[in-house]
């Protein structure tokens, strides 16, 4: 298997990222969405095989103090190749000189996050607007 990653958005084809989201349950990212939301991201990693994209991962980064990492999301029928570890490895590699890296796993995967050097947040916090997620990650 050939595995490309890139960080150029720009003429990326929404439709497979959609698709890799789908495949995971994320229905609710259209396209006007993932555009927007990889627009507003300021490090990407695009996982290509065969020049079809299939595994995405998202940041966002000042640059010096703070960072945080988003959707980190592989094709379903792409799991347990190691696909996922090389878009953290890049990710955190382009946020290598940051001195905070925050990310919140879906339930059941911290462990991944752990054994890439993460660690569980004392002080951590947050807001959703959504009910169900509220419930699910806050206390």
């Amino acid at each position: 298997m050939d595995i490309e990653i890139q960080s150029d958005f720009t003429n990326s084809n929404l439709d497979e990222m959609k698709e890799i989201y789908a495949s995971v349950g994320w229905t609710k990212h259209t396209n006007e969405i993932i555009r927007k939301i990889f627009d507003e991201s300021n490090v990407i990693a695009l996982v290509k095989v065969n020049g079809r994209i299939i595994g995405i991962g998202r940041g966002m980064t000042d640059g010096v103090f703070n960072a945080a990492i988003y959707d980190v999301v592989v094709h379903r029928d792409f799991q347990r190749q190691g696909i996922a570890k090389k878009i953290m490895e890049f990710l955190l590699d382009k946020l290598r000189n940051v001195s905070c890296v925050h990310l919140i796993s879906t339930t059941g995967n911290e462990g991944f996050y752990q054994k890439l050097g993460l660690k569980k947040l004392k002080t951590g916090m947050g807001r959703y607007l959504n009910p169900s997620l509220s419930h699910e990650y806050l206390e």
